[in-house]
């Protein structure tokens, strides 16, 4: 090759530039729904975080209760979040009737709800 000739060579050939983009494509193609599903996972991780830690303090409080009398019997779903240190974030509702009761987590990532049985 002559100097005049690689001093007009410049930039990618047209072939690097198509295989870029199609490299680009499939790596958004395989990494989006994988991001949407780890977001949901760890929504539905949460949720049962939150569930668990109501589980425990409701049989915390009916261990107490039953251990000494003057501690009072937490009895419906929605107060138990009371007996917690800090409270669930806003975005989880607790809902149900005793024993059966249920977590939802409201962030708009059709999240399935997470069941829990309080202690009574």
């Amino acid at each position: 090759m002559n100097k005049t000739q690689r001093g007009r060579q410049s930039g990618f050939t047209l072939i690097e530039l198509v295989i870029v983009v199609v490299l680009i494509g499939i790596l958004s193609a395989v990494a989006i729904p994988k991001y949407i599903e780890f977001k949901t996972d760890a929504a539905t991780a949460a949720s049962k975080g939150v569930a668990g830690a109501l589980a425990s303090a409701s049989a915390i409080n009916y261990a107490a209760n039953r251990a000494n009398s003057a501690t009072a019997l937490v009895t419906t779903c929605a107060g138990v979040s009371a007996l917690l240190t800090h409270t669930p974030p806003s975005n989880f509702g607790i809902t149900g009737t005793a024993p059966a009761c249920q977590v939802t987590n409201t962030d708009g990532n059709s999240t399935p709800p997470v069941d829990w049985s309080m202690s009574n």
